[in-house]
């Protein structure tokens, strides 16, 4: 008699079925995917998802990619790398406590931000000078995983990722592509606090008092008031929600955070010489097409889109070094 027992695809639909709540997402029906694939063996659709996006080369940038502070001098500062592993711990954390799909909230919040510029927000703003409206790294997280690095994902994963920021009016069509709404904003306002913290450009006794008395202590106080609030409010509510007051609280902080951390004035030099490198870079690229890697053209895509597909797949470190290769003056030529 074998200590081991299989686990196959069909056994893992099966026990969806029985234990997941009724407004859960079931792997076996989803939209399916834009190719047709045999299902796996042992995987449910969304597991092959989340695994798909685990070992995806825009996913493994990610690492090198700012989240705050461009090129933390530190080793403990939060990239955009463990900015997505801490929003996947705790929109899983969120979607197992409401007996949702936790596979595929946990491929969502994977995927949620490889399509971000180098230099984080700063870097979205440059790019977006170069199109009608805004850039999104959403939309170029989508277009990353259907085109420049085609990975056949599931329907209501890319609907989730699309849908992610809170500025995009058309919510997810899911409840568990909607956690990553909340899960995103929890992860970045407690641990961006942190790092700024860290880095003393903020002190604690310059948080706001209101923010404290609601939420406790900086950090892991308030990831769990946070996330205790969404399970608490969209249990009562069916919808994915937060009651009001922390709602409130965690739109404060965030202001909080936009004037003193993101916007704060000594940054700005930083904002404007990473505003500069990439703004200088899509210049450069639109008038040397010839020079972009042969995995960047696509004969279906305009040339402003080649060069901003490119570009915006840069790590801060590379957009940096060949800013410095194109534009940095040779003295011994």
């Amino acid at each position: 008699m074998s200590e081991f027992r299989l686990r196959t695809r069909e056994s893992a639909e099966a026990r969806e079925l029985d234990s997941l709540a009724p407004g859960a997402t079931l792997s076996a029906e989803s939209r399916g995917r834009v190719s047709f694939e045999e299902p796996d063996m042992w995987r449910t659709a969304f597991e092959r998802d989340r695994d798909r996006i685990l070992h995806a080369k825009a996913f493994r940038r990610l690492k090198h990619k700012t989240q705050v502070f461009m090129n933390p001098e530190g080793d403990h500062f939060v990239t955009r790398m463990t900015h997505t592993l801490q929003v996947t711990q705790i929109g899983g954390a969120i979607a197992r406590s409401l007996s949702l799909n936790d596979d595929l909230t946990e491929a969502v919040c994977l995927g949620h931000d490889v399509g971000h510029s180098p230099f984080g927000h700063t870097g979205e703003d440059a790019l977006s000078e170069f199109v009608d409206g805004e850039w999104r790294h959403s939309d170029q997280s989508v277009r990353i995983f259907s085109v420049l690095e085609p990975l056949n994902l599931t329907w209501e994963v890319l609907d989730g990722i699309r849908a992610h920021p809170w500025k995009v009016e058309d919510p997810a069509s899911t409840h568990e592509g909607n956690i990553v709404r909340f899960s995103d904003r929890i992860a970045y306002l407690a641990h961006d606090a942190l790092d700024a913290l860290r880095a003393s450009v903020l002190d604690e006794g310059s948080l706001p008092a209101g923010v404290v008395a609601t939420l406790g202590a900086p950090g892991r106080d308030w990831v769990d008031v946070m996330v205790q609030s969404v399970i608490d409010e969209s249990y009562r509510q069916g919808h994915i929600t937060m009651e009001p007051f922390i709602l409130e609280a965690m739109h404060t902080l965030r202001d909080f955070m936009f004037a003193h951390v993101y916007l704060r004035a000594d940054a700005e030099p930083q904002r404007r010489r990473a505003q500069q490198i990439v703004r200088e870079l899509v210049e450069y690229y639109l008038e040397h097409l010839e020079e972009l890697p042969d995995s960047y053209l696509h004969a279906e895509a305009d040339d402003l889109t080649q060069v901003l597909d490119y570009v915006s797949g840069m790590t801060d470190r590379y957009a940096i070094r060949v800013h410095d290769e194109l534009f940095r003056p040779r003295l011994f030529e």
